[in-house]
């Protein structure tokens, strides 16, 4: 009989250990302030760079748009963990600055969650018309798709 391999448990899943969060000092603010400041750019230029594609889903593929989604969806359930050191912040007592600072990323949040649902939005629209779901139809439903949208435009 062969030897199984042990798998070491991962946290966060079923019946799997949680890791606590480490809580940040207020002297991280900066530091945490880059990593907010550096998610909602990158995430904006991946709006932007999905919003190319809507009227042309076909250039872009499952793989690609289920891996958009699902590290999307995953970047959504850490936020939680951002809005709690930021409202442990605000409890402290805060110089002016650091106060004015921890409302920033508050607001900042809050475009990091509304640019997050328009991503997740966008790719699940994008995913109807990719390249594997464009060749996984007949020719007959392409020539009525392409019938149909050449009528509509009339």
């Amino acid at each position: 009989m062969a030897k199984q391999k042990r798998r070491r448990p991962r946290p966060g899943g079923p019946g799997r250990q949680q890791l606590k969060p480490h809580w940040q000092p207020i002297e991280a603010l900066a530091m945490i302030a880059a990593h907010i400041d550096g998610m909602l750019q990158a995430d904006r230029e991946q709006y932007e760079t999905l919003l190319e594609a809507k009227p042309k889903p076909h250039v872009l593929d499952d793989y690609t748009v289920n891996r958009v989604i699902a590290a999307f969806t995953t970047q959504r359930h850490d936020f939680g963990f951002f809005d709690e050191q930021l409202q442990r912040w605000a409890a402290l007592p805060l110089s002016d600055q650091q106060r004015r600072e921890v409302e920033r990323l508050v607001e900042q949040m809050r475009l990091l969650r509304e640019n997050n649902e328009m991503v997740l939005t966008l790719a699940r629209e994008l995913s109807k018309g990719t390249i594997d779901k464009v060749m996984a139809k007949s020719d007959v439903e392409l020539g009525l798709e392409m019938f149909t949208k050449s009528w509509s435009k009339r």
